[in-house]
């Protein structure tokens, strides 16, 4: 299976540099230079993966990430400026499934886009098969990777319902970081890394408390993560 990337950077050197390295890894790679562009492609295209600069004109990568999660989960890997730790966080919190810091290395950009396709297609392998998942007042399913909260659905981007899968999957026992960064980003959990916490703050917000404001995920600091499950939900 032949992969399709999509690269979005008004750098047009940096733009050729990566397709012409991605090419020689077996993928077949299309580039836009501004952000307008960036979101026709993305809603009118097919692609496997998007690698989306922050600073673009016309648009910037943060907006062009809001309105393309409007209407696709595509995966997305955000190229932030180095050192930029506010754009890493923005960019998680907004949906973007990876980042890497500009002047990225090739090698580690093909790593990080491996390891997502990895997540996927190990994914779609397992869940080939329907399967639907009920815990209180969730209900997950898997084939179609879909999830309705109490009737209504939510729209979670493709990282957002991994890890929730892989919660309520497990739900009353702790899931470590290391679990979670390994089955749900396709990773090694690396120190100081936040994008599991900002992933989990995403899903946080989209399902909210129970009725009685009791907490859905609980963190056991140092160690990993809990779906709860009261007896009176």
């Amino acid at each position: 299976m032949i992969l399709k990337i999509l690269i979005a950077d008004d750098d047009k050197t940096l733009c050729e540099l990566l397709s012409e390295y991605l090419a020689q890894e077996g993928f077949v790679v299309e580039s836009v230079f501004n952000g307008q562009e960036a979101v026709i492609q993305a809603r009118f295209e097919q692609y496997d993966l998007l690698i989306l600069d922050v600073m673009m004109p016309e648009k910037s990568g943060f907006d062009v990430l809001s309105e393309i999660r409007q209407f696709t989960q595509l995966p997305v890997i955000m190229l932030t400026a180095k050192g930029e730790k506010l754009d890493r966080i923005i960019g998680l919190e907004m949906g973007a499934d990876d980042y890497i810091a500009k002047p990225c290395d090739p090698r580690e950009l093909v790593a990080r886009i491996r390891a997502i396709f990895r997540r996927v297609k190990k994914l779609s392998t397992i869940e080939s098969i329907p399967s639907k998942i009920t815990v209180g007042d969730i209900k997950l399913d898997t084939a179609n990777r879909e999830v309705e909260l109490g009737g209504e659905l939510l729209d979670l981007t493709s990282t957002e319902f991994d890890l929730l899968k892989l919660l309520v999957s497990n739900a009353g026992a702790l899931v470590s970081r290391e679990r979670i960064s390994e089955e749900c980003l396709g990773k090694k959990l690396q120190p100081f890394d936040r994008s599991i916490d900002m992933h989990l703050s995403n899903v946080r917000k989209k399902l909210g408390c129970y009725n009685d404001n009791k907490e859905r995920i609980k963190t056991v600091r140092g160690s990993g993560y809990q779906y709860l499950v009261w007896n009176d939900a």
